[in-house]
Formats: structure tokens, sequence, C-alpha cells
């Protein structure tokens, strides 16, 4: 007898395989183009479909597996999540560098996608369940991150600039290429949570681990035999220069080698979460640092749209540092604290991207529609908006745990469990969230860098994301100094409604002053020729916390 997560697993599968069916249709028709795009846009749909689908599925095992499996405390097991995170969103900076300068897009794709393959595949190797001061496999677990971390730095800051450079800058189709390429993202993000993680949780941890695998390894082909369909872009700037030798080896493999010792160093890293705190803070500053002194050689309007940016960047630790409670803290007061119904807790994972691909083009219209009225949000309000409704998902879920709980026996212990219903509105919160924040943020530094400082300022959002990521696994490993260094319900919900009461606050602070900060971005004399579309940052467009909607009418000149 199947029950509710059998269907939907099923459902996923179903929906994925029709989605392959239209693919496979549209890649092998003999016109360059198909429903208006060129054929290249549905190899890279497909090629980063599998690869949101590997590391979603992945994510949302990840903290359940350190806990469970390696039996990690629940404050440890969230310090590595967000330790993970961060490392995650620092790499793409080198990986976009290296991409500009040397490799060019598609070879980087080709070796972060090579790279994450092996990642997923070395995840697999479970060991034998005696925890993790026992069993040496956990050496392979920490090489398997390594290699997902640095191959995400490859990938991640590249593969969405291959859209952009299908089309020229003043295509119309560009938005909503992007739209269509954002799709198999959060399609992607759903169905691997719905069926590698599903499986991961209740079959076996190498099966769901061994599933995420197989779709990266699928999404390399997929991007391997579509090389042609790129039209010749994304190739590398110099190409001879790649073939220059130094030291004995050409460019290119020492720089592939420089790949495989990034791996080595973040194989160390992540074993000593402190570190990776260390080397945040001291980088960020340093780099808060050089980003005001390059500020300060620009005209004064230039001057002022990079203090706006900075007030923009320092907002992302805050507001990730709540989202990503979900794959971390959540995921564990989910499955111990919440009636969900025999409902496996991972699934709880595909709500986010579902709802994305549900509100974002509700979103879009939203702008565009507020904007010919008049009375569309400036970006500050936005995103302080989105710390709000950030906030607020926290509050709510506090308030319906202190109100609306109810007790049941499990295993002959009473249990207090939140009703469900409180954690879709933590989610539906969270998201629309999200939709507020990072792509009008993300256009916003598109749009408001000078030419020569836009990758190092799209570079220093990022960052502002890894620290979020970092400060959701410190946050996370509060909840885990009760009993044991596991999380207590009293303890979570304190946490949270601190969280949710500070966060809201900081989003009306936000939106008070961001008349001010409007005023720093000087769009009245915005031109054309500050944008570029095919830097570092555009890339991001296109993932699952950046909702990749269009934001054509955030900026009106």
């Amino acid at each position: 007898m199947w029950n509710y997560a059998d269907w939907a697993a099923l459902i996923a599968a179903l929906v994925l395989a029709g989605f392959l069916i239209a693919g496979a249709f549209a890649l092998t028709r003999p016109r360059e183009e198909v429903l208006g795009h060129p054929k290249g846009l549905y190899m890279l749909f497909f090629a980063e479909m599998w690869e949101r689908f590997s590391f979603y599925g992945m994510r949302a095992l990840l903290t359940l597996y350190l806990v469970k499996h390696w039996l990690y405390s629940d404050g440890s097991a969230n310090l590595i999540y967000g330790a993970y995170g961060s490392l995650v969103y620092i790499t793409p900076v080198l990986g976009g560098w290296l991409a500009d300068r040397y490799l060019g897009q598609r070879k980087a794709v080709l070796f972060g996608a090579i790279l994450l393959t092996a990642g997923h595949f070395f995840m697999a190797f479970e060991g034998d369940g005696s925890g993790y001061q026992n069993d040496p496999t956990l050496n392979i677990f920490w090489l398997a991150l390594a290699f997902i971390i640095v191959g995400s730095g490859f990938l991640k800051a590249n593969i969405s600039v291959l859209v952009g450079q299908l089309y020229p800058r003043t295509d119309v189709r560009r938005d909503g290429a992007y739209t269509i390429f954002y799709m198999g993202i959060n399609l992607g993000a759903a169905t691997g949570v719905l069926i590698a993680a599903y499986l991961g949780e209740t079959v076996s941890w190498a099966l769901g681990f061994g599933l995420a695998g197989i779709g990266m390894l699928l999404g390399l082909i997929v991007f391997i035999f579509g090389k042609a369909l790129l039209r010749g872009n994304g190739e590398p700037p110099v190409p001879a220069k790649l073939k220059e030798k130094v030291a004995g080896v050409n460019l290119e493999w020492l720089l592939y080698g420089v790949g495989f010792a990034g791996v080595a160093v973040i194989w160390l890293l992540i074993q000593y979460q402190s570190l990776v705190g260390w080397l945040l803070l001291s980088s960020g500053i340093i780099l808060l640092l050089y980003v005001l002194r390059e500020a300060f050689k620009l005209d004064n309007e230039a001057r002022d749209r990079v203090f706006a940016m900075i007030f923009f960047i320092l907002l992302m630790p805050l507001f990730w540092g709540l989202f990503e409670q979900a794959g971390g803290s959540m995921n564990l007061f989910t499955d111990r604290f919440v009636d969900r119904g025999g409902i496996p807790t991972t699934f709880f994972q595909s709500l986010n991207p579902i709802i994305i691909i549900l509100l974002a083009p509700l979103f879009a219209v939203l702008w565009q529609w507020l904007g010919r009225s008049g009375r569309e949000p400036s970006t500050p309000a936005k995103m302080g908006l989105g710390i709000v409704q950030m906030g607020f998902a926290f509050v709510v879920l506090v308030w319906g745990a202190n109100n609306f709980s109810i007790s049941r026996e499990i295993e002959g212990e009473m249990v207090v469990l939140l009703p469900v219903l409180f954690l879709f509105l933590f989610y539906l919160l969270s998201t629309t969230g999200e939709l507020c924040l990072s792509p009008v943020g993300l256009s916003a530094m598109n749009r408001l860098s000078v030419k020569h400082m836009a990758s190092l300022m799209m570079a220093a959002f990022f960052f502002g994301t890894a620290g979020g990521q970092y400060v959701a696994g410190f946050l996370g490993s509060l909840m885990g100094e009760g009993e044991g260094g596991n999380m207590t319900r009293e303890a979570a919900l304190e946490v949270y409604w601190t969280m949710g009461l500070v966060a809201v606050g900081v989003g009306f602070v936000v939106v008070l002053v961001s008349p001010l900060v409007k005023r720093l971005m000087h769009l009245d004399t915005l031109k054309d020729d500050s944008v570029d579309d095919d830097m570092l940052g555009q890339s991001e467009l296109g993932a699952p916390d950046a909702a990749g909607v269009n934001t054509s009418g955030e900026v009106r000149t």
C-alpha cells in the first residue's frame, strides 16, 4: 500500500520524465531555434536542472545524515552545515574569475561538473554506521563535500553566463530565456528533494546520495554532447594562452591542478568549522576595505552607488542566516517537533522551489504593474520588506507552536507537536521574502556597478551571502547547547522567536531609511553602459535563492 510520500515521489518522477521527453524533442529538431529560443538554452536548462537535482537532493539530507548516521550532536551538525554552505558561496568568486580571465565559461562548467559528479558519488560511501569517532570512512565524506564545494565554484558562477551569451545584449528575449532557465533550476531542486532525498531518508543514505550522483552525471553528459549548441560562446578569451607552458605544464592543466589543490584545502577547512568563521571575518574586512578604497577613486555619484551597494551587502548575512535555517535547524525541528502525518521530513525542503515556481511570475507582474502606476517600491524598500517577511515566518511559527500545538504519544512518550499548517506558512513567508530580496538585490548590483568594478561588487554580494550561510550554522548551533548537545523544543522556539523579532525590526528600519539609500543610487543619471550582463554576477540570476524573475522594471531612467 502506497502512502502520500510514495505518490508524491512517483508524480515528481513522471513530471521529470515529461520534461526530459520534451527536452529531447526540442534538442533533436532540425531548426536552430525552438519556441523562439536557440536550442542551446534548452541544453543549458537540462544541464543545470540535473545539477540542482543533485545539489538540493543532497542538501535536504545533509543535516539529518550528520545527526542520524554520523551521530554528530545537533549543534555540531548545524555548524558543519553552515560552514559547507558558506564555502559553496565563496568558491564561485574564484571560479568566475578563472573563467573570465583564462578558461572561458564552457571549460569551467565542464570541469565543475566533473568535480560535482565525483563529489556526489563519494557521498554514497556510508561506512559502517558506527559514528564519526569510530569510522575512517568519514574522510571520504569530507572529501565528497570538498569536491562538491569546489565543483559548485566552477559551475555555479558560469553556467548562467552562457545563457546570456546566446543572445545579443539588447535582445528582448533575454528575460524570457532566464525565466525558462530558472524554471529548470527549481524543477531540479523540487524533484531532487522529492525523489533523491526521499529515497535517502526512507530507504538508504547511499541510495539517495547515489541517485543525486547519477543526476549530476546525466547533466554532465548533456553538457558534453550539447557543446555545438552553444554556438561558440563561452570559449577561452585567449585560447593560445592556455597552451603556454608554466613550469613545463600547459596553463590549462595547471589551472585544473589549482582546482584539485582547492579540493585539498577545502577538505581541511570543512573539518575545522571555526577556521571557516575566522576566514570569512578576516577576508570580509579586507574585501570591504578594498571596495572602499576603490570607491574613493570614483566620481561622486559612482561612489554613492558603491555605498548603496555596501548597504545591500550588509543585509545579506541577516537574511540568509535566517533563511538557511530551513536546511539546518528547521530540518531537525521538523523531524522531531512537527505533526507531519507520515510525510518524510525532507519533503518539506521542496516547498521553497515549488512556491518560487508558482509565485515568481506573479511577483514579476506585480512589480511591472506597480511600476506603470508609479507605486513600485524602491530596491532598498523591497529588500526591507523581504527581511520583514522572513522575520514574520519565524514569528508565525512560534505563535502557532505556543497556541495550537497538540500532544501525541510516540514510542511510548508524549511529544508536543506543531500542526503542519504552520510549517507551510513558514516556508510561504520565507519564500515571498526571498522573492522580494534576492533577485532585486542582484539586479541592483548588476545595474549600479561601474564596469571595471562589476565582478568585484558581485563577489562582495555573494560574500555577504556566504556569511549568511555561516551565521545560519552558528544560530542553529545555539539550539543544540541543551541536553547533550541536542536541540530541545523550548530552546529552538526561544531562538526562533528572537530571530523573528530582530528581523522584523531590522526590516522596518531598512524600509524607513530606504529613501536615503535610494538617493545614493542616483537612478536618474544611471546610463545603460554601466550594465554588463555577462559579468560574474549575471550567473546567479538563475539560482533558486535568486529567483530569476524579470526585474526589468526595477530601474527606470
